[in-house]
């Protein structure tokens, strides 16, 4: 059974109402067809008003569920013969990214991805999919791999953002994210990101240079969680949804600041009521994306992604008190 949100709570509350008239109805034979017609009508009205008017704080909430799809839940239904690569050569392996070799509609791929768990237990296995640098070194030496065999690279954003302990900084965590900005900046292959869940700070951004950056309608993409920017701005996280309101980190926000270049619809309450569904809306986007890059040259693919991301974002030059721009 798929848990509830708190904004759900009239929703819940309606489909109760109807299963236990339902379960009346059987039990006793007395006709309640037309009592259970007007609530499932009214559950449609409240469905439709609720889910087409979601606010960045509900978002976030989806976008944390717990049941919501994983990098794995997607690979499993998207691609065919998924080879899984572990080790960065340097150090270890790290669990909290996953990545390897696979096939998209026959097409050999590499696809790498963060990835969160299930429960308790694997959530400690996985780091709470906060990667430490051997996880960005592990994705990067596949993109390398990849690019010397000439494979597209499909990457899935999903993290709260990298590890911040002491053993990741001791590590180089800072040096392993930088450079894979710099390194994906200039693979001359296609790479394809696509926002599953929360892609937050540096963590998220070191995979995150690619060609397209596509995001599922109920993630986010930030430099900073909510909560920590409740707490940076204001010295109090438990204005979190106050933050959320304000720092354009939705889909929605971001497509429309150029960031994303598009929103991939999400099943209707969120991608964690129907995996299957919701990978057939993203493996349309996937290929749109493919088919479009593989047109393209190496040098084109180097090109476009650099005019990409400097597009983002806006300055102005203004003339100060001495007439020095």
């Amino acid at each position: 059974m798929v848990s509830e949100l708190e904004f759900e709570r009239p929703i819940v509350e309606l489909r109760n109402k109807i299963a236990e008239l339902k379960e009346f109805a059987t039990n006793t034979d007395v006709d309640l067809s037309t009592e259970i017609e007007k609530l499932e009508k009214r559950l449609e009205k409240v469905e439709k008003d609720i889910y087409n008017h979601l606010s960045p704080w509900n978002r976030v909430q989806i976008a944390r569920h717990p049941e919501r799809p994983t990098t794995l839940d997607y690979i499993s239904r998207l691609f065919t013969n998924f080879l899984e690569c572990h080790g960065d050569r340097y150090y270890g392996d790290d669990e909290a990214i996953v990545g390897g070799i696979a096939k998209f509609q026959g097409v050999p791929v590499t696809v790498i991805g963060h990835q969160r768990g299930k429960d308790t237990k694997e959530n400690i296995r996985r780091n709470f999919g906060m990667p430490h640098p051997e996880g960005y070194r592990k994705a990067l030496r596949l993109m390398k791999q990849a690019e010397k065999f000439n494979r597209p690279i499909i990457c899935f954003i999903d993290t709260k953002g990298a590890y911040p302990g002491k053993a990741a900084e001791e590590r180089g965590q800072s040096e392993a994210i930088a450079k894979n900005l710099f390194e994906m900046a200039g693979l001359t292959v296609p790479i394809v990101c696509i926002v599953i869940g929360e892609g937050g700070s540096g963590g998220a951004l070191g995979l995150g240079v690619g060609n397209h950056l596509h995001m599922l309608e109920n993630s986010t993409y930030s430099v900073i969680s909510p909560e920590g920017a409740a707490a940076l701005l204001w010295k109090d996280a438990t204005l979190a949804k106050q933050a959320a309101e304000t720092m354009k980190i939705t889909a929605p926000d971001l497509k429309e600041l150029g960031i994303v270049d598009e929103v991939v619809e999400e099943v209707k309450g969120g991608a964690h009521r129907n995996i299957d569904e919701q990978a057939a809306y993203m493996e349309v986007a996937i290929r749109s994306s493919l088919q479009e890059l593989t047109k393209l040259t190496k040098e084109q693919l180097v090109e476009e992604r650099y005019e990409k991301y400097k597009k983002i974002g806006q300055f102005s030059a203004e003339t100060d008190a001495i007439g020095v721009k």
